[in-house]
């Protein structure tokens, strides 16, 4: 069912004022689903584990004192995102690249700072996107990223993206490090999970919804094994590019792709051809 942005649902008619959710914005807040946007997500969670990795040796602040800054520049450009009226692509995906950089230190402060074993920290992860999922669902009745056009649905979004990178960390240390497979051969695993998920949705029915947000939470580890497995030095299974080069390797291509999107708007749709997505 084609339907506008818009427009108002039935069941929110002879509401009263006070009683109405926010009022929904003519586009979408997102990008569309389109190669683009799986090659960019894969690049932006490379970036968070080597860019996160760099700025805790480099800046000379600490673990916590980058997550502090790295938190508060995340916030800023969260401000700017839900002001927007529309998906810009610098923003969104300034956003992601910066939450996939909180979402890691989050996961390594309870790792390295706390000692919270990843064991622990994948299973929490994991129940707090459910809950949000949950809650989302039972608010909005769906969890489609077609329908991201109010702010609540836009603040479930990002706080269900922010669990997804944190979960991801952990579960992707937790496969590399803890059952000793590597960075090259865990990459391969986590590429593998997303091609049966592919399959699953194309041939055998899974719902899409479902089908993205399992496959969006499996790029973060495929992101940070390929990401370690650049920089990390040879004695410990990498290639030895190190973070330097190989977050501005990164880095410089998301600016191309990014740039070239805000210029061509191909991932854009036209509000009045988006298919509504319901889990």
């Amino acid at each position: 069912m084609t339907y506008e942005l818009s427009e108002t649902p039935e069941a929110e008619r002879g509401t009263s004022a006070s009683a109405r959710p926010s009022p929904r914005l003519r586009w979408n807040k997102v990008p569309e689903v389109t190669a683009y946007f799986w090659i960019i997500k894969v690049l932006c969670t490379t970036v968070g584990e080597t860019a996160a990795d760099l700025l805790n040796e480099k800046a000379g602040l600490g673990l916590t004192g980058v997550s502090v800054l790295m938190s508060a520049l995340l916030a800023v450009v969260l401000v700017v995102q839900f002001r927007t009226t529309a998906y810009r692509a610098g923003v969104y995906w300034l956003a992601v690249a910066l939450i996939s950089v909180v979402g890691t230190l989050i996961s390594d402060n309870l790792t390295d700072n706390m000692g919270v074993p990843l064991e622990t920290s994948t299973a929490v992860f994991a129940l707090l996107l459910v809950v949000v999922f949950v809650v989302w669902y039972r608010r909005e009745r769906t969890l489609s990223i077609h329908s991201i056009d109010t702010m609540s649905r836009e603040s479930f979004y990002w706080l269900a993206v922010l669990f997804t990178f944190a979960l991801g960390t952990a579960a992707g240390d937790l496969v590399s490090e803890r059952m000793d497979l590597g960075y090259r051969l865990s990459a391969v695993l986590f590429a593998l999970a997303i091609a049966a998920v592919a399959v699953a949705h194309f041939t055998l029915g899974l719902n899409a919804v479902w089908s993205f947000w399992i496959a969006y939470i499996l790029t973060r580890p495929l992101g940070a094994s390929i990401g370690d497995y650049l920089s990390q030095p040879t004695g410990d299974g990498g290639l030895g590019f190190g973070t330097v080069v190989t977050s501005g390797l990164f880095l410089a291509v998301i600016l191309g792709l990014v740039v070239y999107l805000a210029m061509t708007r191909k991932d854009v749709a036209d509000p009045a051809r988006v298919t509504r997505q319901t889990a």
